[in-house]
């Protein structure tokens, strides 16, 4: 199991950096990835297991589980969704999110083929928060500043206790 880093760490401000090539490296990261995901979580960026790389896996609600390597989102809807979202590398914290209902996305598979992907509802959240974190966005960065001081007050008091 992998360590997740957790908000703070200045690897998770930073942008990844584009996987090169899809070798035996890459599909051992990506099984270590969804070990490590287990069922605490929907989607792990490999930056957050402290590997700044462009990779992503989901396990989305009634969805199967998907590997995203060098994503890149072709298109993304007008319409808006408001979702609950929280992140394992901010445990405990959990915030409504206003994102694009749905997006359509490019990206290479661990057998290093590529795909087009639409995608609506719960995945199309994921993949949107997954790659906010290839480019050293979380989630509460996303927030106004006044409710994103609420919120980190909170989780500071969280860990506190």
């Amino acid at each position: 199991m992998l360590s997740i880093i957790t908000i703070g760490d200045p690897l998770l401000a930073k942008t990844s950096a584009l996987v090169p090539d899809i070798d035996a490296d890459v599909r051992k990261l990506v099984e270590r990835m969804f070990e490590t995901m287990g069922t605490r979580g929907i989607g792990l960026a490999a930056v957050q297991v402290g590997e700044p790389i462009r990779l992503f896996v989901t396990r989305a609600p009634r969805d199967q589980a998907r590997v995203f390597i060098n994503p890149d989102i072709l298109e993304t809807s007008v319409e808006q969704e408001t979702i609950e979202e929280g992140c394992l590398s901010v445990p405990g914290l959990y915030t409504d999110m206003v994102r694009p209902a749905s997006v359509r996305l490019q990206a290479w598979n661990e057998k290093g083929r590529p795909f087009t992907l639409s995608a609506d509802g719960m995945l199309a959240r994921v993949i949107q928060h997954e790659l906010d974190h290839l480019n050293g966005v979380l989630f509460v960065d996303r927030l106004d500043a006044k409710r994103r001081k609420r919120l980190l007050a909170q989780y500071d008091e969280k860990l506190r206790l």
